[in-house]
């Protein structure tokens, strides 16, 4: 009996997901349905609705709606454009060039914007057309597009790693956006790799010449953008201003530079605030509901109950990590990356912290590892955005996906078994 909220909450939830409800409201029906095992019904819906509101009440989380709207403002106001020229001038005449430059420039616009879903359309819709004219293989393109675009994620300034630091009890942001860097570009890496063995057996064609004269034009045209990246990283590990300053920062920079590089009009802000409020509206909803589940299972106890089946299996950290990184990596299949944080950062966390994992470090696997459940069905939102702009279908893509998706997990076990990949810079800074 001591184990019925887990059931009630786990089966609820998974049968209110298989009806076809959405994620959030799943969330929450399940999180009242458990409540009101022990509570009766007017205080368990009175109880939610309080945890929901003050899941919402943090300081922190109004760094995320601030960077999705400098992200939607960098898609409109010519930055992507920029970007994904300094990345064809980095990349020369090798062949299948554009399969590099669209992760480089995936890289260099997480590096900005910190979205994934922004940068799959962007960058697919800016090279999609360039790739099909000169002969690549479209669902190669989506491939690289889809996976490339999570690095986003990890390489700072991220707003799941934000989301990842309110579920943990205020591990430090500007700590997790550091220790994003290297694994974030060690993943970009190792795509680069798969893709090299696409292009030599597709015999795909060369990139242009750059000269250092246009590589030097390019590149300071893209640096004024370049320069956001100094400003928000570098004010946070300063100590200048916060994660949610620097994101307010972001945007008034973001704007301003399109403006000026005459690409943004005024008209075109109303669709823009439009579209980052709804993006907003939802991830919030996800938050919401998300934390009211976090409240009801310590309430419960349920992740002390689960933390004491996982420490019983065994005392070996890395059979734990394993275990974790496989559950993580199935949850990844079937839910949304912000509510997957929110709910098993509080279950996990206190296990990997009495096996003496830094919880920085943790953070980053945990977002990585999510990062692979964004480009598989059946609620990859990156993928979906990447065949959408490609206008192809998921069937056609998954093959080869495949080889990517191995190379990030790969990546995955790496950074999970060299901490140091993780946690250099941040000690190097003093975080």
């Amino acid at each position: 009996m001591e184990y019925i909220t887990i059931i009630v909450l786990v089966l609820s939830f998974i049968t209110l997901m298989g009806l076809g409800v959405p994620v959030a409201w799943s969330l929450g029906f399940s999180s009242l349905l458990t409540l009101m095992i022990t509570v009766a019904a007017v205080p368990s819906m009175t109880t939610i609705a309080q945890r929901m509101g003050a899941g919402l009440n943090s300081f922190s989380l109004l760094a995320i709606p601030f960077f999705i709207l400098a992200g939607e403002i960098m898609n409109k106001g010519g930055i992507a454009n920029r970007l994904i020229n300094l990345a064809k001038a980095i990349t020369g005449r090798l062949p299948g060039g554009l399969l590099y430059v669209n992760v480089i420039a995936a890289m260099l616009f997480g590096a900005i914007a910190g979205s994934a879903v922004a940068a799959a359309s962007a960058l697919g819709g800016i090279l999609g057309k360039r790739m099909d004219e000169e002969g690549y293989p479209k669902e190669l393109g989506v491939a690289v597009n889809v996976t490339s675009s999570t690095t986003g994620l990890i390489i700072p300034p991220s707003n799941i790693l934000i989301v990842y630091s309110l579920a943990s009890g205020g591990v430090s942001i500007g700590a997790l956006f550091v220790a994003g860097y290297i694994p974030g570009l060690f993943v970009g890496l190792l795509l680069m790799l798969t893709a090299a063995f696409f292009i030599r057996k597709h015999n795909l064609p060369q990139g242009e010449t750059t000269s250092i004269s246009e590589f030097g034009k390019v590149f300071l045209k893209a640096a004024p953008s370049l320069t956001l990246l100094v400003i928000v990283i570098g004010g946070i590990v300063i100590g200048i201003f916060t994660a949610t300053e620097a994101s307010a920062i972001a945007v008034l920079y973001t704007l301003g530079l399109s403006f000026i590089y005459g690409e943004l009009k005024l008209k075109d802000l109303p669709a823009i605030l439009l579209k980052s409020s709804s993006t907003t509206a939802v991830v919030a909803l996800l938050i919401a509901t998300s934390m009211s589940m976090s409240w009801v299972m310590s309430s419960e106890d349920i992740p002390q109950s689960l933390s004491q089946i996982l420490l019983s299996l065994s005392d070996n950290k890395y059979i734990i990590l394993i275990i974790i990184n496989l559950t993580l990596l199935f949850v990844g299949v079937f839910m949304d990356m912000t509510p997957a944080v929110l709910i098993f950062t509080p279950i996990f966390l206190p296990v990997v912290s009495e096996l003496g994992i830094d919880p920085v470090h943790f953070g980053i696997i945990m977002v990585l590892n999510l990062c692979i459940g964004l480009c598989t069905p059946p609620v990859g939102s990156v993928l979906f955005i990447g065949v959408g702009v490609a206008k192809t279908s998921i069937a056609k893509v998954v093959r080869p996906l495949l080889p990517f998706f191995v190379a990030m997990i790969i990546g995955l076990i790496i950074i999970t078994l060299f901490p140091q990949m993780t946690l250099w810079l941040p000690s190097l800074f003093g975080l």
